[in-house]
């Protein structure tokens, strides 16, 4: 854990590295650099959102001050901590609680909000780096929705504006249809999707199959606190400092309450977001408790895809069809 950001800065489970790291940590120049928000300086495994992306209602950092400000430790043990944001934010106190489990390879995470005022976005922010190839599962999704403008514009795999239902057929920017669950989905190119939760599920899953590392990460939230996963595509597709080309291969699995790319204003305003259906901020004022868990497991001899992750009682299993699951204990 980095205090400085309250980010993941690495992680290991069970000898798997499943987190991305930026190319660009090690070097002053980037690091010195008062133009890149710290979030980006210091690019690396998972940090929290509050509001997710632009941070454009009370003036502040990219992903908020949760992602550019320290963090106090207030409390530690063997294999977790506790940590309080510094600041307020929108006048609310944030805690962050992360416990490594000690009987089985996952994460698990809960931010706290607690008080301030007035509807705001968050999410989780992990990425995934993967050396060649790879493919990615989710739960049941039942809309897909590209980004309206572009992150990059010119470098979008994606059509702008593209809805549609299929994972394996999205609209893409040259006329034809792309996979989502092959990765990478182009060359040079940034993307961003948000992936609506079918309504009525109690765990929402991500699961990224990599081939070169011959393992499965997968990411584990609650559906009706997060009703969207937005997955960041990003593959060399910005040529500017620090990112200078060379930022390849890396998936950002985000977890939240957010209006995509739309920023905090655009979450308050109705969008294409808010005619489907989608919440996409929360109310201030009470107590919010925001879980999530991050975990690893080396591929199962013979396994190409997961199928379901899902939690009986104190048990989670990660299957690939019939009979063939894997097991673990489950807080």
């Amino acid at each position: 854990l980095d205090p400085a950001l309250g980010n993941i800065a690495a992680l290991d489970l069970g000898g798997i590295a499943p987190l991305h790291r930026a190319p660009w940590l090690e070097e002053p120049e980037v690091q010195a650099d008062p133009g890149i928000a710290l979030v980006e300086r210091r690019l690396s495994g998972d940090f929290f959102c509050l509001p997710f992306g632009g941070n454009d209602v009370e003036p502040g950092p990219i992903h908020g001050w949760t992602a550019n400000s320290p963090w106090s430790v207030t409390a530690r043990g063997d294999g977790d901590a506790t940590l309080a944001l510094d600041r307020a934010v929108f006048g609310a106190n944030v805690r962050r609680e992360v416990r490594i489990a000690g009987d089985a390879p996952l994460l698990y995470q809960r931010h706290v909000i607690t008080g301030g005022q007035g509807e705001v976005t968050f999410a989780h922010h992990p990425m995934v780096a993967f050396a060649g190839t790879a493919r990615m599962f989710c739960s049941p999704k039942r809309l897909v929705l590209a980004a309206e403008t572009p992150l990059e514009p010119g470098r979008n795999r994606l059509a702008a504006g593209a809805e549609c239902r299929d994972l394996t057929s999205v609209p893409a920017s040259d006329g034809g249809t792309v996979d989502l669950t092959r990765l990478p989905i182009g060359d040079r190119q940034e993307d961003f999707v948000t992936l609506v939760e079918e309504e009525g599920r109690r765990i929402g899953w991500t699961a990224i199959l990599r081939e070169a590392e011959n393992d499965i990460v997968f990411f584990l939230k609650s559906p009706d606190m997060m009703p969207v996963t937005m997955l960041w595509h990003s593959n060399a597709g910005r040529d500017y400092a620090p990112w200078n080309g060379r930022h390849r291969n890396v998936l950002g699995v985000e977890d939240g309450r957010a209006a995509g790319e739309l920023g905090h204003a655009g979450a308050l305003v109705p969008s294409v977001h808010t005619r489907n259906g989608i919440a996409t901020t929360i109310a201030l004022g009470g107590r919010i408790a925001v879980p999530h868990v991050i975990g690893a497991i080396p591929r199962p001899e013979g396994w190409d895809v997961v199928t379901d992750i899902g939690v009986s009682g104190a048990q989670l299993t990660i299957s690939a069809g019939p009979g063939q699951g894997v097991r673990m204990p489950f807080d």
